[in-house]
């Protein structure tokens, strides 16, 4: 059998039968996240940041006074990445950093009001396709959307998603003096 461009070759084919993937859903997801992402992505670049920047940004806004071992543990990312970053909001005035009141070197972390705007600035456009994604699908079980995602974060790191102000509200707190 000879083959052409359109076929490749065995070795590459997967031997997995269509029942055991949900490649429909996969690919939804990556295609929802691709333009859920994509409003963010574009006001994020005009400051020169990133989705890294955003996520910090987020979380910050959302938890007041979270630290950066906290921040650590909720991205999932190092140490070096975080300081980079977090280096950058801080210098261009959208986070303050704050010594622990117990622990001199422990660093609370707060969103300035320029911050706070930005994080919000961020997340109009995607509560805005949230919320008419579930229009256009009908869907009126926001609770099972919910469980739905929590279900899909691993069990052990779920407690994260509980922390405070993490479900109501804008998160928003007094910054410091």
């Amino acid at each position: 059998m000879t083959k052409t461009a359109d076929s490749p070759p065995e070795a590459y084919i997967a031997k997995v039968g269509d029942d055991d993937l949900d490649f429909t859903l996969i690919e939804l997801l990556f295609y929802a996240y691709r333009d859920f992402t994509s409003d963010p992505d574009a006001i994020l670049a005009s400051y020169g940041f990133g989705r890294a920047h955003h996520r910090v940004l987020h979380f910050v806004n959302r938890r007041p006074g979270l630290t950066v071992a906290e921040l650590l543990e909720v991205l999932r990312i190092t140490k070096q990445s975080l300081a980079r970053v977090l280096k950058q909001l801080v210098d261009t005035g959208f986070v303050v950093q704050v010594q622990g009141p117990r622990d001199r070197r422990q660093r609370k972390l707060y969103p300035t009001r320029k911050g706070h705007d930005l994080a919000l600035e961020l997340a109009l456009p995607q509560s805005r396709r949230i919320h008419a994604a579930l229009e256009e699908a009908g869907f009126d079980d926001r609770e099972a959307i919910e469980k739905f995602l929590r279900a899909m974060v691993n069990p052990e790191l779920r407690a994260q998603m509980d922390g405070p102000d993490a479900k109501e509200g804008s998160g928003r707190r007094d910054e410091p003096g």
